[in-house]
């Protein structure tokens, strides 16, 4: 079922959010200003829109996969979560970030990327003194069995 996320640009330069066809179905996020950054230094680069997401859905964003490579750039915090409430017109995306060397970063360069996924349901927590399975191996035992 499609679901529409409202868009309000507060750039002219910066290209519209849409599908890269075949590739994935993250949505690439762009600067929506020139930045440069010295090794060390931490900023807020803004990402020129604001959105209205769907009822019952939150946006994650983190950088695309060559960002640290053609920027040297971290998210600072992993990940970003948006929340629903993030919807006023003034409510501007931006993408925290952390230079591991001196960059720069020019308007419209794809340094994010997001998709939406519907709010995680209601749980409760049942407290119990054995889990009754078998130990898979520990912290970062994936592929070694």
């Amino acid at each position: 079922m499609k679901k529409t996320i409202r868009i309000r640009y507060h750039s002219k330069e910066i290209e519209k959010l849409r599908y890269i066809d075949g590739k994935s179905d993250w949505i690439d996020l762009r600067s929506a200003e020139n930045v440069s950054l010295k090794a060390g230094e931490h900023r807020l680069i803004n990402l020129g829109i604001s959105v209205q997401l769907p009822e019952g859905y939150e946006m994650i964003t983190a950088p695309r996969s060559s960002t640290f490579r053609n920027y040297g750039l971290l998210q600072s915090n992993s990940i970003g979560v948006v929340d629903e409430s993030y919807c006023g017109d003034n409510d501007i995306l931006h993408m925290p970030v952390y230079a591991t060397r001196d960059t720069e970063i020019h308007v419209n360069d794809r340094i994010g990327q997001f998709r939406i996924i519907e709010h995680q349901p209601v749980i409760e927590f049942e407290e119990v003194e054995t889990l009754g399975n078998e130990d898979r191996g520990g912290f970062g035992s994936t592929g070694q069995k």
